[in-house]
């Protein structure tokens, strides 16, 4: 891992690091640098492949997933979060600590998990009345296009 100096929220229009390259703030949170995602918006949720080139989270979704830090559209580039208390985008209604699937809209997660599709590593630690960004844990995420048994 590498120590980062500029702030995990800046969005770079060119690679100012190397792809899947990961640093660790002090709180322990974990973060890659990845290349962005039209409608990416701070706490969105996203898949990414081995070249580290994300898609909002969709139903059906596979693979490892990670947390938008700043509003990294597509070709620009920027950090994402795969490890510790993160802000997120959740849809309305969900409950806390409670296990978190993709949820209706496309890089939104939510308790109800409405296509069944399970996050697994992630659960929220905030309840919400309303789509918002809240806290939530998580540890690397990732899916399976699955529901839990």
């Amino acid at each position: 891992m590498i120590k980062i100096i500029t702030p995990l929220s800046q969005v770079d229009t060119y690679a100012g690091f190397t792809l899947g390259t990961q640093t660790m703030d002090k709180s322990g949170n974990i973060y890659i640098y990845m290349l962005g995602v039209a409608s990416t918006i701070v706490g969105s949720w996203v898949t990414y492949d081995e070249e580290y080139t994300t898609t909002l989270l969709v139903a059906d979704a596979k693979g490892p997933v990670a947390v938008s830090m700043g509003i990294n559209v597509a070709s620009k580039y920027g950090w994402y979060q795969v490890v510790g208390k993160a802000s997120a985008c959740i849809s309305a209604n969900s409950a806390d600590n409670a296990p978190l699937g993709f949820e209706t809209t496309s890089g939104y997660a939510g308790d109800g998990r409405a296509a069944g599709d399970m996050i697994y590593g992630a659960i929220s630690r905030a309840a919400t009345v309303a789509a918002a960004v809240s806290t939530v844990q998580i540890w690397y995420p990732f899916v399976t296009d699955g529901a839990t048994v």
